[in-house]
């Protein structure tokens, strides 16, 4: 690739990542496995994105609200189709009545695959997960842009959200 190329590549994949984290918070399953490539690998010996979607599944539906804020997010190159990704996340995340922050770092390999770049896959390393002294969540509705603290409509508010909880009633 030549260095305007990389550039552009770059970007993509900044942007598959937060589109990523945009899949995760607002439930959105069918987006967040096309993310993927077709035979990522799941486990020892299962593969696919259905598998994929299986575990994704099975583990949002053990948590409430997430939201995964996306930070610094270095990319390097092992070939015009191959990069090695580091990106650091704050994480909030709903675990009953209790409200968790994690600072995760993913360790993504990614793939040029028919002209987008997909993850291979992404490892989840975590510095820390700490309880917060309240739920923000508890708090009475903001009724922005009257209130500036208190509930706000999100995730509530997107269709996928909803779609993901009524699947399992």
């Amino acid at each position: 690739m030549n260095a305007i190329e990389r550039v552009v590549a770059r970007d993509e994949i900044r942007q598959l990542v937060c589109r990523y984290a945009l899949a995760t918070d607002s439930r959105n399953l069918g987006e967040l496995v096309e993310l993927f490539v077709e035979d990522v690998q799941v486990g020892p010996d299962t593969f696919g994105r259905p598998a994929l979607r299986a575990n994704f599944e099975r583990q949002l539906r053990d948590v409430g609200v997430t939201i995964l804020f996306v930070g610094n997010h270095l990319i390097d190159f092992e070939s015009d189709g191959l990069a090695r990704g580091h990106v650091y996340c704050r994480a909030e995340i709903q675990d009953g009545d209790r409200w968790i922050q994690q600072a995760i770092l993913y360790r993504d390999l990614y793939r040029l695959d028919q002209d987008r770049w997909l993850f291979v896959r992404r490892k989840h390393r975590l510095w820390y997960g700490a309880e917060a002294v309240s739920n923000p969540l508890a708090q009475e509705p903001a009724n922005w842009p009257q209130n500036h603290s208190g509930r706000g409509t999100l995730p509530e508010e997107w269709e996928t959200w909803g779609e993901f909880w009524r699947e399992t009633n």
